[in-house]
């Protein structure tokens, strides 16, 4: 027996060596490294680095042009809530016995699965000037003087980037509700009905309460998503007009003026931000439960 369980437990211990030798290369060891890149002037490529402590942090709470990138993050903010409450009415209609409710599923979830990059192009084109966007206003008898440049205005750059990014991940949200609310046992619904409760009591009192675990996943994610763009705002506009995101500015710093220290303070910046908003929001809907 004792050879058994032995037997066991190497054969485990040799199945999970693997993916934690490479969580450990590919995931800690980055990340200490970036920790202590970030108390030290070095442009990634020379051989010696000038220790400076704290100043780099201070930096990016001190200099404007990178707490403008903060401001950006605010607009995919708002759009990821909105996103969400827009998701979870999908999700609770589509869930009803309704007909040709797999082949909306489908449609809404379908945009989740196109590659980012080819969003990106996709509505670079939609947008541009006298683009596809245009050219239906123009045809509804919007004058061509009257149409905004979209990607050109820095007062409404921010908005058409927030919708690409709500129409691409609206689909996500939204199975995660369904997969949720299916979750929830029928009968409560059979019983509220009987009782004379109506659709919205129905929502308030066992559906929100039931997929309350993955409105907070959700929250999170989209906290997350909001300081993390990267892709949309890349392509379409290459962080140009007001559009650059705390990603873009952390990646240009490091890459186009090569202040490697500077960067790796930023990316902590950001992952203690996010462990934050995400210890708060699990604390609060801990205690809501409770």
């Amino acid at each position: 027996m004792n050879n058994q369980k032995l037997k066991k437990t190497a054969v485990a211990v040799i199945f999970l060596a693997v993916p934690i030798i490479l969580l450990l290369l590919f995931t800690y060891v980055p990340f200490f490294d970036m920790v202590r890149y970030s108390f030290f002037k070095w442009n990634g490529t020379s051989p010696t680095m000038k220790f400076i402590g704290l100043k780099n942090y201070i930096q990016i709470f001190t200099r404007i042009e990178y707490l403008t990138v903060f401001k950006t993050s605010i607009y995919y903010f708002v759009g990821s809530i909105v996103q969400i409450v827009v998701a979870l009415y999908f999700a609770v209609v589509l869930t009803a016995k309704i007909r040709g409710a797999s082949f909306f599923k489908g449609v809404i979830f379908f945009p989740y699965l196109i590659n980012g990059v080819a969003i990106g192009f996709i509505f670079m084109y939609f947008f541009r000037q006298a683009g596809t966007l245009d050219t239906i206003l123009m045809a509804l008898g919007v004058p061509q003087s009257k149409i905004p440049l979209w990607l050109g205005n820095p007062r409404i750059i921010n908005y058409s980037l927030t919708g690409v990014s709500v129409w691409r991940y609206l689909g996500q949200n939204m199975v995660m509700f369904i997969g949720a609310i299916q979750s929830i046992n029928g009968d409560l619904y059979e019983a509220a009905a009987i009782d004379g409760a109506n659709r919205w009591q129905q929502f308030k009192y066992i559906t929100f309460p039931g997929i309350k675990l993955i409105i907070s996943l959700n929250l999170i994610l989209a906290v997350k998503g909001a300081i993390s763009v990267f892709e949309i705002p890349k392509i379409m506009t290459d962080g140009a007009n007001g559009s650059s995101t705390f990603v873009l500015k952390t990646l240009d710093t490091a890459f186009t003026i090569h202040k490697v220290g500077l960067a790796s303070a930023m990316g902590v910046v950001l992952l203690i931000f996010i462990m934050i908003v995400t210890f708060i929001q699990k604390r609060f809907f801990e205690g809501d439960e409770k």
